[in-house]
């Protein structure tokens, strides 16, 4: 048993140690965007599908030595695609069709490896009632899941802040070795025990074949929890940001549940965990429908989210663990599971974002979960649970959080019914939307990405170069438009397109370079605001990541670099690492400022810039703003960097800026490290 148990959790370490790893070294060539984290899991179910696949069908069609020969090879086979480092010619030139591009990748990078360490759980559980007729082997479930969770849990608190990226890639390649000599060896031991006709007539070889309703079942099962898992780490990636911490918490509640649920009877209470679906579904929706400014605080609302979650995932789960099938079974019932889990990433990171315009998989999750655990109650696989009366108040239950779900549906539709436009894609969603009518004086539109306000306009006609929200006059950029001597043209870069506010700013023979991710963005800024249409200056637009695009060109001379590309208050990391602030230096004019916006409800950066402005040799200033009394202008943070020391020395910083934080205690973020969670609020 010993070695079994070693096997199988090492390879389940390894499987969700490599998941963070590989997520945060790709994350910054596709935009920092939390629909990368999502693409990612998507990979990673469908691998561990053919990997339950491959066990499966060796397991049923092979002899156990056989079995291990080939697996054998396999192993030996993945040792060439080590280390685990993306190559950088996977760097996308255009931002269109992130995700295949991104699945490619993954496949190229770790796709042998995570394969091979995906087959372990099913197959060595395979290899272990062979080798031990009459023996269940389902505790082997319970405990690879312990592994992946401990993999998750340790990886911010202790492998992300004291090892950068390559050398984790390096380790976690070492450690695959060791994994694959002691599979190898636990192979070879396991076939030359193993009796095949004491395991036919020990271990169930009259035991039927399970009927293809219940095959179905499973999968339906294990789709509802897997949807809800990529939903609400989308959701909370996108509002928050899309960290490692944010990824792992409900993927390590995911597992969590699997071990409870599958290492004995008394984990899953399920008159408690069924009566408790209801409120915990209603949870969710209601964070997630409910704008930012109306939830609890941050530490509360992560746990709310946590609670419900888990108590989801356990009736999904433990409806499984139920009705789990005799020990011959096995590997079909992982196979199901995996491509329930499969199919449930497939429809949120692929079918989602190209069939709604707005996020219906999240409430769909729901009704999903609540119609298996309806058909778990009222199927045949527990009849006396049926004729119990708290089946009845279970059933009850289960059809008001069905109304819960169609009602957040219908809210849904209610919210893009009132937006002028409603767009989606890889990189989120965005909505335009008028209020007051367009000839009222008071009359605006806005453009929201998510949750936040990414831009407004007045739309009266005699006030559409009227400049607002986090632009005024008196906030960072404002100040820095102030310093321009009249009539010398400036170039401007900007990452970071929105409404196209600051070109509201641009004077005749000014250049305002845009750089922009989102391609859904530049035709809504030109359709639905005036900005860039009544610009006084030449306006350019370049599709694609701002930090990628910056590499590739030659130095643009910018007399002023804004910095303004976070989607909700999530961050983009690759932005703001020493080596991009040292791109951003090589493209500024000898007096060039950089200009950083950082307002954040979430993540306080002014840290993050004080070392990053000292790594570079250059000068840093803090420009805060508060809300103004008629609504007009928005509290905000920007920082500056100057390449002069005496930029800031001028009357216009006077008594509207301060020296930026210090921050001795924090190190300094570059390409190779960076941590998130060290400078949460």
């Amino acid at each position: 048993m010993l070695f079994y148990a070693i096997t199988i959790f090492l390879s389940a370490f390894l499987l969700f140690q490599v998941q963070p790893m590989i997520g945060k070294m790709i994350l910054p060539w596709f935009g920092g965007t939390a629909a990368v984290w999502a693409t990612c899991l998507l990979f990673f179910q469908a691998a561990l599908l053919a990997g339950y696949g491959y066990s499966h069908g060796i397991v049923k069609r092979l002899s156990p030595r056989r079995q291990w020969m080939l697996h054998s090879g396999v192993l030996l086979l993945c040792l060439v695609a080590l280390p685990v480092i993306p190559d950088a010619g996977w760097k996308p030139l255009t931002p269109d069709a992130p995700a295949m591009r991104i699945l490619g990748l993954l496949a190229v990078t770790i796709g042998l490896p995570y394969f091979a360490l995906s087959t372990t759980g099913p197959l060595i559980q395979a290899w272990y009632v062979q080798a031990n007729p009459g023996r269940i082997p389902y505790r082997l479930f319970a405990l690879s899941n312990l592994g992946s969770m401990l993999a998750l849990l340790t990886y911010p608190p202790i492998v992300e802040p004291n090892l950068a990226l390559r050398n984790q890639g390096v380790i976690w390649s070492v450690g695959f070795g060791l994994f694959a000599a002691l599979c190898i060896y636990t192979g070879w031991r396991s076939q030359a025990r193993a009796a095949v006709k004491a395991v036919e007539e020990e271990t169930g070889g009259d035991e039927p074949k399970p009927p293809l309703k219940r095959h179905l079942f499973w999968i339906g099962l294990a789709a509802g929890p897997s949807m809800l898992l990529l939903a609400v780490t989308s959701h909370m990636s996108m509002d928050i940001a899309p960290i490692p911490f944010l990824w792992i918490l409900p993927l390590a509640i995911y597992l969590l549940s699997f071990i409870l649920c599958f290492d004995a009877e008394g984990w899953y209470k399920r008159t408690f965990f069924l009566l408790a679906l209801a409120p915990a579904l209603a949870g969710i929706l209601y964070l997630a429908e409910t704008s930012p400014e109306d939830r609890p605080e941050l530490k509360l609302t992560i746990g709310l989210y946590a609670v419900a979650f888990f108590i989801a995932c356990m009736v999904g789960h433990g409806e499984l663990s139920r009705s789990k099938p005799h020990p011959k079974h096995l590997t079909a019932f992982f196979l199901m599971i995996s491509i329930g889990g499969a199919l449930g990433g497939a429809f949120v990171a692929l079918i989602a974002p190209v069939a709604f315009n707005t996020h219906y998989e999240l409430p769909l999750a729901c009704l999903l979960l609540t119609g298996m655990a309806l058909t778990s109650i009222y199927s045949g696989l527990d009849s006396p649970f049926r004729q119990d009366w708290l089946g009845w108040a279970s059933i009850l239950v289960m059809t008001a959080a069905a109304a819960v779900t169609g009602y957040a549906v219908h809210i849904g539709r209610a919210m893009t019914q009132g937006s002028m436009v409603v767009k989606r894609n890889f990189y989120g969603e965005m909505a335009v939307r008028q209020y007051g009518g367009v000839y009222e004086w008071d009359g605006y539109r806005s453009l929201v990405h998510g949750a936040i306000n990414h831009g407004e306009q007045y739309t009266h006609p005699a006030r559409r170069k009227e400049v607002a929200s986090y632009y005024c006059q008196d906030t960072g950029y404002g100040l820095l438009m102030q310093l321009r001597k009249q009539g010398q043209p400036q170039k401007v870069g900007i990452i970071g397109l929105g409404t196209g506010t600051l070109a509201g700013y641009s004077r005749p023979g000014d250049v305002y370079r845009y750089y922009e991710i989102n391609p859904q963005v530049q035709p809504i800024a030109n359709e639905h605001f005036w900005y860039l249409k009544n610009a006084e200056g030449q306006v350019t637009v370049t599709l694609g990541d701002a930090r990628l695009s910056l590499e590739r060109e030659p130095a643009q001379g910018f007399d002023v670099l804004v910095v303004d590309a976070f989607s909700s208050d999530s961050i983009p990391v690759h932005l703001l690492t020493r080596e991009a602030l040292e791109v951003y230096f090589r493209h500024m004019a000898p007096d060039g400022v950089v200009a950083l916006h950082i307002s954040n409800r979430f993540i306080d950066l002014q840290p993050v810039l004080e070392r990053g402005a000292k790594a570079v040799g250059r000068r840093a200033v803090l420009v805060e703003t508060e809300d103004t009394d008629d609504g007009t202008c928005y509290g905000t943070t920007w920082v500056l960097m100057a390449n002069r020391r005496d930029t800031f020395d001028n009357k216009v910083f006077e008594g509207t800026s301060s020296p930026i934080r210090s921050a001795p205690w924090l190190k300094l973020w570059t390409d190779d490290y960076s941590n998130l969670y060290k400078v949460l609020k």
